[in-house]
């Protein structure tokens, strides 16, 4: 919850209705391609990435742990968690959220960018389809210019890890 200072007077208050809000995915070729995860559902993926410095936060772990604990990755897709930082790393360890990542079947790296730099450790292969959590999902950011990125919450990521394609977290529960 944002608290403001109490003090502040605001020119206009907006008030949401989110309660029905679907979850949102980008769709490649840019972060503004934005449709709710129902028009994309079903869609195969080959890789999922759940990390880097954007949403590889411990609460973000945490979020993903929850739907993968007793689950097993798909056997199609392949699964790479990378924590935001070394102390992310460490509480990750110490509340138990690598041991079932492992167990999963999910591959645990040092914490870093990996395949969001296109530079190492997930690298996708021309025509792989794949869904990160990462922040950008341009022509040729994960290092190869004929995948396609598709960029969704941890939640969104974790089952469709699963599942082995793209899936609405609201049409499991």
């Amino acid at each position: 919850m944002l608290k403001n200072d109490p003090n502040i007077k605001f020119k206009e208050i907006y008030e949401f209705e989110i309660s029905k809000l679907e979850p949102q995915i980008a769709c490649p070729p840019t972060v503004d391609n934005v449709k709710s995860v129902s028009e994309v559902e079903g869609l195969e993926i080959d890789q999922v990435f759940l990390g880097s410095c954007t949403n590889g936060r411990i609460e973000d772990l945490k979020e993903a742990a929850k739907i993968l604990v007793n689950q097993k990755i798909h056997p199609n897709v392949r699964m790479i968690v990378i924590p935001a930082s070394r102390n992310v790393y460490l509480e990750a360890l110490k509340e138990g959220l690598i041991e079932i990542f492992v167990k999963a079947g999910c591959t645990v790296c040092n914490p870093g960018c990996g395949p969001c730099a296109g530079a190492h450790q997930g690298v996708p292969a021309k025509g792989e389809i794949v869904l990160s959590t990462s922040n950008r999902n341009f022509v040729g950011r994960m290092g190869c210019a004929e995948a396609e990125i598709y960029l969704c919450s941890p939640i969104t990521a974790a089952i469709s890890a699963v599942k082995g394609k793209i899936t609405n977290i609201n049409h499991v529960r």
